[in-house]
């Protein structure tokens, strides 16, 4: 009872994909929720995919029928539906590691990358108070003490700032980050002062999913490495739009989510090499991360269940798998190129608009997609209401990232993250609705 993902009629794996850059009309056709009108029968314009991508019929149909024909608990029974959910949860585990050029035993499955950073911090803190009565059992790369530093960067989404912070709250340590230039880039010109020989950890975002910056990592990460911190990268926003390969990246661990990659919510991945892995403390505790059992003490399941105590997330690893074989039949090097072309039309569009100024990058140069502006004598708020009664429908406020707006002197943005089903018609749409706010408020 061996359960295979059937291909459907509106995957691109049965109806091909044009190359060398894919139609993002015929795309958008493989999305469900793409047809459905708003507000009265506006077509819907979405344009909010750095919160959460739409998924295709192929991920949704191929999530049914592994809970129509495989549902069972995994790596638990004997009976043929056990064996074939545990197949199939294992085959998406290492379809997955395939798509960002890793090994299967590397990939840890959770909840989501928020949960994937937490995890990290956790094995800091935990590390660090275990030292106190049993500093054998840990490894000491991981203990953390006053004087020591943690080092971010302005830029980072409070998934990956708020556990840092709390981390250096529990252990006295202290949180450093990486400071940003006018343009909304990391100035990188302190690099060696701020990564010094006191640094402990080094975690920085790849793609900013507020300004777009896409950073130089593997530099960043070289740097921790040379002074012996831990290197840890949020991946969050480039996974999904850009081929990424961990081993270029140069980092320790590395987190991103399934819901932003056409995949399901409640599915985030860990990645960490074999060693940092090995030597990390479990983040929860309970069953099929034990090893042994006893009244006076457990031992732990080596990597990576360790990290996925309970009922593991089977279905949405499926369906995860599902959305990385689309992925991978459009290209991601042809994603990358089809939204640098979209960034670069918003960018020169957005330009020509009389009091709009954009938060980030001006140049398409090392961005991604994600472009943030704000409005002169209007509130972000009331940008999103026009845009969103006109059925564009686009992100407003921080974004989870307050610091990087009190950075820039604003109070939020409204925001635009194209993605694979948008084309130049779907900008063509937000630039007539920010100026229709305009007029509606009389700014213009």
């Amino acid at each position: 009872m061996c359960w295979k993902p059937m291909a459907t009629s509106a995957s691109p794996l049965s109806q091909g994909v044009p190359s060398p850059v894919f139609d993002a009309q015929a795309v958008k056709a493989d999305f469900p929720i793409l047809a459905t009108t708003v507000h009265g029968g506006q077509p819907l314009v979405y344009l909010d995919s750095g919160a959460t991508s739409q998924k295709p019929r192929f991920v949704l149909d191929v999530e049914r029928a592994y809970y129509e024909q495989s549902n069972a608990a995994v790596h638990r029974g004997a009976h043929a539906l056990a064996e074939a959910a545990t197949e199939a949860f294992e085959q998406a585990r290492k379809g997955i590691a395939q798509f960002v050029g890793a090994q299967a035993q590397d990939l840890v499955f959770t909840k989501n990358a928020t949960e994937s950073l937490n995890l990290a911090a956790y094995a800091f803190s935990n590390a660090t108070a275990i030292a106190q009565w049993d500093p054998a059992s840990v490894d000491s790369r991981f203990v953390l003490r006053p004087g020591d530093s943690v080092v971010v960067t302005e830029m980072e989404h409070h998934s990956n700032l708020v556990p840092w912070q709390e981390l250096c709250r529990k252990t006295g340590a202290t949180l450093r980050w990486i400071p940003l230039t006018e343009e909304g880039r990391l100035d990188l010109s302190g690099l060696d002062s701020i990564i010094d020989e006191s640094t402990r950890v080094v975690s920085v975002v790849h793609q900013s999913n507020i300004l777009g910056t896409i950073n130089p990592v593997r530099l960043i990460m070289d740097r921790a490495h040379a002074v012996g911190a831990i290197g840890v990268v949020d991946a969050c926003q480039s996974i999904p739009h850009m081929p990424v390969n961990v081993h270029e990246v140069g980092a320790d661990l590395l987190a991103w989510s399934g819901h932003k990659m056409l995949g399901p919510t409640g599915i985030g991945c860990l990645w960490g090499t074999t060693d940092i892995l090995s030597s990390m403390s479990p983040f929860l505790s309970g069953g099929s991360m034990i090893e042994m059992v006893q009244m006076d003490g457990s031992t732990f399941a080596a990597p990576p269940q360790r990290f996925e105590a309970g009922t593991p997330v089977v279905a949405q690893a499926v369906a995860l798998n599902a959305a990385v074989t689309y992925l991978q039949a459009l290209g991601m090097a042809d994603v990358a190129a089809h939204e640098h072309a979209l960034a670069g039309y918003a960018l020169e569009g957005l330009s020509k608009l009389e009091g709009v100024r954009v938060i980030g990058p001006l140049s398409n140069v090392d961005r991604g997609s994600a472009i943030s502006f704000v409005v002169e004598g209007l509130h972000p708020h009331d940008v999103g209401q026009v845009l969103d009664s006109r059925g564009v429908a686009v992100r407003v406020g921080h974004h989870c990232a307050w610091p990087t707006c009190r950075r820039f002197g604003v109070p939020s943005t409204t925001r635009l993250s194209p993605y694979i089903y948008n084309d130049e018609s779907d900008i063509d749409a937000a630039l007539e609705g920010i100026l229709a706010a305009q007029s509606y408020f009389g700014v213009k």
